[in-house]
C-alpha cells in the first residue's frame, strides 16, 4: 500500500512558491482536468501513467506531487511510480477537493461532472431501473445485486471498473492526452526550469 508523504493544500502552495517547486501531476481524466485544475499542473491520466510509467518517470527528476479528485487515484499512481523506482513522490491530501476547500486558486474550463459523481449516478440509475424492472422480470433484481457487489469489491480493492470504463467515454476525454504529448510537456518544462 501507499507509503508516500502526504502534503496538505497549504504545504503544496508553499512548495509551489519555493525555488524548487515540485512537479504537479494531475491523474484525473482530461475532462475532469479541463473542468478545474491547479495552475501549472500536468494532466497525466491514471491509465496513461500506468501504461507509460517508465517513459514518464524518466522525465521526473524533481519532487512530484500527485493530484486527483479526492486522493484515491493519486495513491494508485503513487504505487505505480514507486514500483517503477521513483521515490520523490507526494500525494495532495484531499486532492482537488482539499485544494478548493482551502480556497486556493484554480484554472477553470468547460464544466463536467467529476468521475466519482458519474459513478454514483450510473450505479444508482442501474439499481433503480433494475429493481423497477424486476416487477415485470423477476430476474432483474440480480442486476442490482451485481452493482452492489461491484461497489463492495471497489471499496475493498481500491479500484473501480465502472470508473475506468466511464473515463474512456468521449465526455471524459476532453482535449487530446497521449503519451507523446505528456512527455513533450514534461521535457519542455524541465528545460524551462534549468
Amino acid at each position: 500500500m501507499s507509503t508516500a508523504a502526504v502534503v496538505n493544500a497549504a504545504e503544496l502552495r508553499e512548495l509551489m512558491a519555493s525555488p524548487t517547486s515540485p512537479r504537479i501531476i494531475d491523474v484525473r481524466t482530461p475532462g475532469e482536468f479541463e473542468t478545474v485544475h491547479i495552475a501549472g499542473a500536468y494532466n497525466v491520466p491514471l491509465d496513461l501513467l500506468r501504461e507509460h510509467r517508465d517513459e514518464i518517470r524518466a522525465h521526473l527528476d524533481e519532487q512530484v506531487v500527485l493530484v486527483c479528485q479526492s486522493g484515491q487515484r493519486a495513491a494508485q499512481a503513487e504505487d505505480a511510480l514507486r514500483a517503477g523506482g521513483l521515490t520523490n513522490v507526494h500525494i495532495l491530501d484531499g486532492g482537488m477537493n482539499g485544494w478548493q476547500g482551502a480556497g486556493f486558486a484554480v484554472n477553470r474550463g468547460a464544466q463536467r461532472w467529476d468521475l466519482q459523481r458519474q459513478i454514483r449516478f450510473v450505479a444508482g440509475t442501474i439499481v433503480v431501473v433494475s429493481l423497477l424492472a424486476s416487477i415485470f422480470v423477476p430476474g432483474m433484481k440480480w442486476v442490482a445485486f451485481a452493482i452492489g457487489a461491484g461497489l463492495t469489491i471497489t471499496a475493498i480493492t481500491n479500484t473501480c471498473l465502472m470508473g475506468m470504463l466511464l473515463a474512456k467515454l468521449p465526455y471524459n476525454r476532453g482535449p487530446a492526452c497521449d503519451a507523446q504529448t505528456v512527455v513533450a510537456q514534461l521535457v519542455g518544462s524541465a528545460a524551462d526550469r534549468k
